[in-house]
């Protein structure tokens, strides 16, 4: 995590806890020539739009305040989504059982993209399981696994 988003992360956590929330990731990313600072929040039940205004406007004077980032930026609270994308070995460990979109850097057996049931985690490496198969994957073969929701 770079120095700023764990700066972030120090202090949204807290207002995002006393709004009933959890803080689920914050990414400071250049987009079009922009920057974003994006505070992504969860909520058993689902996050609202009332949720993402009040933390919104919990932290936008502390963010002021403590000036984590010199430059101008846009800056958005958002929920997590149906189809986070997982990271961490805690987000794994949540979800196993679930089912998972795998994106993979380069084609393996034609495609870069599998869907299945996520089976297993062990330090980066990913395991999903479609039917009666089961694929694992090494950390350097994974560009991004996220959940996945069949319509």
């Amino acid at each position: 995590m770079s120095k700023i988003t764990e700066k972030v992360t120090a202090l949204a956590r807290p207002v995002v806890e006393e709004e009933g929330c959890t803080l689920w990731d914050v990414e400071y990313v250049r987009e079009a020539g922009s920057w974003y600072l994006r505070v992504f929040i969860d909520k058993d039940g689902g996050v609202g739009i009332d949720d993402c205004e009040r933390i919104s406007r919990r932290l936008d004077p502390l963010l002021d305040e403590a000036d984590p980032i010199p430059d101008s930026y846009v800056f958005e609270v958002g929920s997590a989504g149906a189809e986070r994308e997982l990271k961490r070995p805690g987000d794994f460990v949540q979800f196993m059982g679930a089912e998972v979109e795998v994106r993979l850097y380069q084609p393996l057996d034609g495609s870069k993209v599998y869907v299945g049931t996520l089976s297993g985690y062990d330090d980066g490496a990913v395991t999903v399981t479609v039917g009666n198969n089961s694929r694992r994957f090494d950390k350097s073969q994974v560009a991004l696994v996220k959940l996945h929701v069949s319509i």
